[in-house]
Protein backbone atom coordinates (compact mmCIF):
# COMPACT_ATOMS: atom_id res chain seq x y z
CA UNK A 1 0.00 0.00 0.00
CA UNK A 2 2.45 2.69 -1.27
CA UNK A 3 -0.44 5.63 -1.30
CA UNK A 4 -2.16 5.67 1.50
CA UNK A 5 -5.85 7.39 1.88
CA UNK A 6 -6.02 7.18 5.56
CA UNK A 7 -4.55 9.44 7.93
CA UNK A 8 -6.08 8.14 11.05
CA UNK A 9 -8.05 5.53 12.39
CA UNK A 10 -10.76 7.63 14.97
CA UNK A 11 -12.53 4.42 16.07
CA UNK A 12 -12.39 0.65 16.25
CA UNK A 13 -14.71 -2.03 17.03
CA UNK A 14 -13.29 -5.57 15.63
CA UNK A 15 -15.62 -7.31 13.99
CA UNK A 16 -17.95 -4.60 13.90
CA UNK A 17 -16.74 -1.28 12.71
CA UNK A 18 -14.67 1.31 11.92
CA UNK A 19 -13.89 5.15 11.62
CA UNK A 20 -11.23 6.10 9.92
CA UNK A 21 -10.14 10.27 8.42
CA UNK A 22 -8.61 11.57 5.22
CA UNK A 23 -8.05 15.08 4.96
CA UNK A 24 -6.91 16.71 1.56
CA UNK A 25 -4.78 19.02 1.26
CA UNK A 26 -3.30 20.97 -1.73
CA UNK A 27 -0.20 19.57 -1.45
CA UNK A 28 -1.86 15.66 -2.34
CA UNK A 29 0.34 15.58 -6.10
CA UNK A 30 -2.73 14.45 -7.80
CA UNK A 31 -4.24 17.57 -7.17
CA UNK A 32 -2.09 19.32 -9.40
CA UNK A 33 -3.93 16.91 -12.52
CA UNK A 34 -6.87 16.71 -11.39
CA UNK A 35 -9.18 19.77 -12.44
CA UNK A 36 -6.73 22.49 -11.81
CA UNK A 37 -8.83 25.12 -11.67
CA UNK A 38 -11.33 23.51 -9.25
CA UNK A 39 -8.98 20.87 -7.30
CA UNK A 40 -11.32 17.76 -6.15
CA UNK A 41 -10.31 14.37 -4.87
CA UNK A 42 -10.66 11.79 -7.83
CA UNK A 43 -13.51 9.35 -7.35
CA UNK A 44 -11.62 6.28 -7.80
CA UNK A 45 -9.21 7.92 -4.65
CA UNK A 46 -12.41 7.91 -2.58
CA UNK A 47 -13.31 4.82 -3.20
CA UNK A 48 -9.62 3.53 -2.57
CA UNK A 49 -9.53 5.16 0.88
CA UNK A 50 -13.20 3.27 1.41
CA UNK A 51 -11.06 0.01 1.09
CA UNK A 52 -8.07 1.09 2.95
CA UNK A 53 -10.71 1.60 5.58
CA UNK A 54 -12.30 -1.09 5.53
CA UNK A 55 -8.96 -3.33 4.83
CA UNK A 56 -7.88 -1.91 8.54
CA UNK A 57 -10.99 -3.32 9.69
CA UNK A 58 -10.52 -6.66 8.41
CA UNK A 59 -7.16 -7.23 9.48
CA UNK A 60 -7.55 -5.85 13.15
CA UNK A 61 -10.47 -7.98 13.42
CA UNK A 62 -8.41 -10.97 12.03
CA UNK A 63 -5.58 -9.97 14.29
CA UNK A 64 -3.49 -9.70 11.36
CA UNK A 65 -4.10 -13.11 10.57
CA UNK A 66 -3.86 -12.43 6.64
CA UNK A 67 -1.06 -11.06 4.91
CA UNK A 68 -3.69 -10.20 1.99
CA UNK A 69 -6.98 -8.03 2.03
CA UNK A 70 -7.87 -6.78 -1.71
CA UNK A 71 -10.36 -5.43 -3.09
CA UNK A 72 -12.96 -8.27 -4.97
CA UNK A 73 -15.83 -6.16 -5.94
CA UNK A 74 -17.07 -2.61 -5.48
CA UNK A 75 -20.79 -2.75 -5.87
CA UNK A 76 -23.54 0.50 -5.94
CA UNK A 77 -20.62 2.99 -5.89
CA UNK A 78 -22.49 6.21 -5.57
CA UNK A 79 -20.59 9.82 -5.68
CA UNK A 80 -22.56 12.54 -3.99
CA UNK A 81 -20.66 15.26 -3.02
CA UNK A 82 -16.93 16.99 -3.85
CA UNK A 83 -13.94 16.94 -1.45
CA UNK A 84 -11.71 19.79 -1.69
CA UNK A 85 -8.42 20.68 -0.42
CA UNK A 86 -9.16 21.65 3.04
CA UNK A 87 -12.02 19.46 3.89
CA UNK A 88 -11.88 16.02 5.83
CA UNK A 89 -13.09 13.08 4.37
CA UNK A 90 -14.49 10.89 7.27
CA UNK A 91 -14.89 7.14 6.50
CA UNK A 92 -16.82 4.74 8.05
CA UNK A 93 -17.53 0.79 7.11
CA UNK A 94 -19.03 -1.85 8.75
CA UNK A 95 -19.62 -5.63 8.92
CA UNK A 96 -22.35 -7.01 6.66
CA UNK A 97 -21.68 -10.41 5.84
CA UNK A 98 -18.17 -12.61 6.78
CA UNK A 99 -18.06 -16.03 4.78
CA UNK A 100 -14.81 -17.79 4.38
CA UNK A 101 -12.18 -15.73 2.28
CA UNK A 102 -14.45 -13.07 1.58
CA UNK A 103 -16.03 -10.36 3.67
CA UNK A 104 -18.95 -8.03 2.56
CA UNK A 105 -18.82 -4.14 4.32
CA UNK A 106 -20.93 -1.13 4.11
CA UNK A 107 -18.69 1.59 3.79
CA UNK A 108 -19.96 5.40 3.41
CA UNK A 109 -17.12 8.67 3.17
CA UNK A 110 -18.99 11.86 4.51
CA UNK A 111 -17.89 15.53 4.29
CA UNK A 112 -19.03 17.85 7.13
CA UNK A 113 -21.96 15.00 7.53
CA UNK A 114 -23.06 15.60 3.71
CA UNK A 115 -22.31 11.90 2.00
CA UNK A 116 -19.81 12.08 -0.85
CA UNK A 117 -19.18 8.63 -1.58
CA UNK A 118 -20.58 5.13 -0.12
CA UNK A 119 -20.87 1.68 -1.05
CA UNK A 120 -20.65 -2.16 -0.59
CA UNK A 121 -17.47 -3.95 -0.74
CA UNK A 122 -16.19 -7.44 -1.30
CA UNK A 123 -12.75 -8.11 0.51
CA UNK A 124 -10.70 -11.28 -0.36
CA UNK A 125 -8.68 -12.27 2.55
CA UNK A 126 -5.63 -14.72 2.29
CA UNK A 127 -2.10 -15.77 2.33
CA UNK A 128 0.63 -16.49 -0.49
CA UNK A 129 1.76 -19.54 1.53
CA UNK A 130 -1.71 -20.78 0.72
CA UNK A 131 -1.09 -21.21 -3.02
CA UNK A 132 2.92 -21.72 -2.54
CA UNK A 133 4.27 -22.25 0.66
CA UNK A 134 7.80 -20.97 -0.30
CA UNK A 135 5.77 -17.29 0.46
CA UNK A 136 5.57 -18.00 4.34
CA UNK A 137 8.12 -15.28 4.60
CA UNK A 138 7.11 -12.77 2.35
CA UNK A 139 3.80 -12.89 4.98
CA UNK A 140 5.58 -12.56 7.46
CA UNK A 141 7.27 -9.58 6.37
CA UNK A 142 3.95 -8.28 4.98
CA UNK A 143 2.52 -8.77 8.53
CA UNK A 144 5.21 -7.05 10.68
CA UNK A 145 4.85 -3.87 8.31
CA UNK A 146 1.01 -3.93 8.33
CA UNK A 147 1.13 -4.23 12.15
CA UNK A 148 3.93 -1.16 12.34
CA UNK A 149 1.61 0.76 9.68
CA UNK A 150 -1.28 0.21 11.53
CA UNK A 151 0.43 1.37 14.91
CA UNK A 152 0.45 5.06 13.52
CA UNK A 153 -2.76 5.14 12.26
CA UNK A 154 -4.47 3.85 16.12
CA UNK A 155 -1.91 4.50 18.18
CA UNK A 156 -4.63 4.75 21.38
CA UNK A 157 -5.02 1.16 20.53
CA UNK A 158 -1.53 -0.61 19.20
CA UNK A 159 -1.14 -3.18 22.49
CA UNK A 160 -4.87 -3.93 22.97
CA UNK A 161 -4.96 -5.06 19.40
CA UNK A 162 -1.90 -6.31 18.22
CA UNK A 163 -0.59 -8.39 21.16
Amino acid sequence: MRLTLVDRILELEPGKQIRACKCLTMLEEYLQDHFPRFPVMPGVLMLEAMYQTAAWLVRATDNFEHSMVLMSEAKNIKYSDFVEPGQTLVLHAEFLKNEGRFVTLKCEGTVEDRTAVRGRLVLERFNLAETNPDDSIKDAIAKKKLREKFELLYPAQKTELIN
